[in-house]
């Protein structure tokens, strides 16, 4: 089950409201300017589909959001539990960072934890699959994929080669809780 978890940042280990609704995660998320959206397959997607499937089953959405923010580029990203470098590509993004671009996902299988730190904020947004977010360019965050990853996402672009993680510095994402393999699967 989706969950977004709103926390103080002084305070990581009790929320200040819980939501497990799509609508209530969507409009919580909207009034700090990150969409949340829920897609549905045209078609049906057999596992160990193609690039070119996933993103076939999904092509209305991708093109709609493509013509809304200008979005150039599409590809798809998956990572199972027993990937080899799965404790890397882990670590890669568990500190907080920005992007100068927005940093679209959406989750096709599986769960990836996005951690928004906004404000005074921490927006914690447990995605699952069907899920959609948007995280603004500049947006201070962390994603958490668990110690067992496993997902499928379509991954938006406006210039793919500029996706870079520009790290903050700050050890506030280590206070933070990290996803579950549990949390995934629930």
């Amino acid at each position: 089950m989706s969950r977004l978890r709103i926390f103080d940042e002084q305070h990581p280990h009790n929320p200040l409201s819980v939501h497990e609704d799509h609508a209530g995660i969507a409009r919580e998320l909207a009034k700090v300017g990150v969409r949340f959206e829920q897609w549905e397959a045209s078609q049906p997607i057999k596992p160990g589909a193609s690039q070119d499937d996933v993103i076939a089953a999904y092509r209305a959405d991708i093109d709609r959001l493509m013509g809304e923010e200008g979005y150039q580029a599409v590809d798809v990203i998956s990572l199972t539990p027993d990937h080899p470098d799965r404790a890397t590509l882990r670590q890669k993004f568990l500190s907080e960072h920005t992007h100068s671009e927005d940093e679209v996902r959406f989750f096709v299988a599986g769960a990836g934890q996005f951690t928004l730190h906004i404000g005074d904020k921490i927006y914690d947004v447990l995605c699952e699959q069907g899920d959609l977010i948007g995280v603004p360019d500049g947006t201070r965050h962390w994603f958490d994929m668990s110690e067992a990853p496993y997902f499928v996402a379509i991954r938006l672009f406006t210039n793919k080669e500029g996706w870079v993680a520009n790290f903050t510095g700050s050890d506030i994402a280590e206070r933070f809780p990290r996803m579950t393999p549990l949390a995934a699967a629930a």
